[in-house]
C-alpha cells in the first residue's frame, strides 16, 4: 500500500474541501485532477489513501477508489483520482507548498483522529482552526 499527498489550494477548511469534493464528481465519487499518471498505480490502488494538505497543514484524508487516465479538454493527457466521499481528520502536520502530488509511504503518514485511540483522544472534538493553531506550535 501507498499513499498520495496534494494540496487543496484555495480550500482553507474541511468544510470548504467537503463541498468542493460534492462539485466535482464522476460515477459517483470525488475526483481530484492531476497532470501525470502515478507509476506505483497498483501499490496506491490496494488501499492507499490521498493526504490534503489545507493551507500549509496536513489536515485529512480520503481513501482512493480509482485512478484514471483522461484527455483534457486541450488534448493533453492527465489524470482523475477518484475518492471515497469519507473525509477522515488526521492529526494535523506542517507540509511545505509544493506542485503536484507527492507519495507518502504508510510508515510516514500522520494517524487518523478517531474516538478509541488514547494518542489521540478528544482531538477530533476540537475545531479545525484550532488543531492547525496547537499543530503549528508544535503541541500536538
Amino acid at each position: 500500500m501507498l499513499h498520495l499527498i496534494k494540496l487543496a489550494v484555495g480550500c482553507p477548511t474541511l468544510d470548504m474541501l467537503a463541498t468542493r469534493m460534492q462539485e466535482q464528481r464522476v460515477d459517483g465519487h470525488g475526483v481530484i485532477h492531476t497532470r501525470t499518471m502515478p507509476k506505483r498505480a497498483t501499490e496506491i490502488l490496494s488501499g492507499g489513501s490521498i493526504y490534503r494538505v489545507l493551507d500549509g497543514m496536513m489536515l485529512c484524508r480520503q481513501p482512493i477508489t480509482d485512478l484514471r487516465a483522461v484527455k483534457r479538454a486541450d488534448g493533453s493527457s492527465g489524470t482523475l483520482i477518484l475518492v471515497s466521499d469519507d473525509i477522515i481528520p488526521v492529526s494535523p502536520r506542517p507540509v511545505r507548498p509544493f506542485q503536484g502530488w507527492r507519495y507518502l509511504e504508510p510508515d510516514d503518514a500522520p494517524g487518523d483522529l478517531c474516538a478509541g485511540d488514547p494518542a489521540t483522544q478528544g482531538l477530533e472534538d476540537l475545531p479545525p482552526s484550532l488543531r492547525r493553531a496547537l499543530a503549528g506550535l508544535a503541541l500536538i
